[in-house]
């Protein structure tokens, strides 16, 4: 047998009378009803959102990774960028060398040294602050062109290396190794030949930069005057190019080729004047020689002569 349910007593009970609420509980539940807000707008909470994006930005570009645009040549083809064409945006590492050492084969970008920017006008600021803080922005984002003292190129050799050009095959050659570059480019009708120089010691915390487009790029070789003025202090490094973003049909990493780990030992050949030098002292030596090997002869026929006598 079911149980019947209880019914509740106040509608059972017509003569019940309902209790007041307290005080309190009034004052209970108009406080339940004051915590209960409008959400914001979108319109409102937009500045927010701008706000806390723009400060994350700013930190992750600061400490760990930053867009560059490449505005020059001077890297192809491994990086394209020029002035009336869309430029390659590359993912730049900040971090990496706060734990190791830049090494041969790394793109890097790095800040202009002093010998290669004191002929430079200062970067001109627009007039306009508004232009200004866009063009700072965009900067930022790898949209507009980074500080015009910022350069990217790859290294070629490392502080207390020799490096200098070039062998009978037309390579750069470091501590007497030719150097494997895969990634050297000439432009079309101009002639795959590098411009010789001279054996320069890379100082030590430093390291020796080329681009890729070899015969249009001013790197180490001419910087600064060349020779050791043309090396980067490597604290002068801001990070390793890892990516390149943009433009999509480019999407994938920056080639980090090693052209010392497959370098090849050159037996470097003497300057034509110097292997001319044996035949000239030959020539110049020859008529003393002779006149020498005469007079000997001569004494010595002279000496027989008189002990047959």
């Amino acid at each position: 047998m079911v149980e019947p349910v209880p019914s509740n007593a106040a509608e059972d009970d017509p003569d019940r009378e309902e209790q007041p609420r307290s005080e309190e509980s009034g004052k209970g539940g108009a406080h339940r009803k004051g915590k209960s807000k409008k959400k914001r707008s979108f319109w409102v909470e937009l500045p927010i959102l701008l706000v806390i994006a723009f400060a994350l930005t700013f930190v992750i570009q600061h400490f760990f990774f930053r867009i560059y645009m490449i505005p020059s040549g001077s890297m192809e083809t491994t990086l394209h960028g020029c002035s009336d064409c869309w430029g390659d945006r590359i993912l730049v590492d900040k971090i990496t060398y706060d734990f190791t050492d830049p090494t041969p084969g790394d793109v890097v970008v790095f800040k202009g040294p002093d010998p290669w920017t004191e002929n430079d006008a200062p970067p001109s600021e627009p007039s306009n602050p508004i232009a200004g803080f866009f063009q700072t922005i965009g900067s930022v984002i790898g949209m507009a062109p980074p500080d015009e003292r910022d350069f990217v190129k790859r290294i070629i050799a490392t502080g207390g290396q020799t490096v200098q050009c070039c062998d009978a095959q037309n390579r750069v050659i470091v501590d007497g190794k030719a150097l494997d570059e895969p990634y050297i480019h000439y432009p079309e009708g101009v002639p795959p030949e590098q411009q010789p120089f001279d054996p320069v010691k890379v100082p030590d915390g430093t390291v020796w930069v080329m681009g890729d487009n070899r015969t249009q790029s001013s790197d180490s070789r001419e910087q600064g005057g060349g020779g050791p003025r043309g090396a980067v202090p490597v604290d002068n490094i801001i990070g390793k190019a890892r990516i390149i973003v943009l433009p999509p049909g480019r999407w994938g990493g920056v080639s980090d080729h090693d052209p010392q780990a497959t370098a090849t030992p050159v037996a470097l050949g003497a300057p034509a004047w110097q292997n001319g030098l044996p035949l000239g002292v030959g020539i110049a030596a020859a008529w003393p020689t002779l006149w020498l090997g005469r007079k000997v002869g001569s004494g010595l026929r002279g000496v027989a002569a008189k002990r047959e006598r």
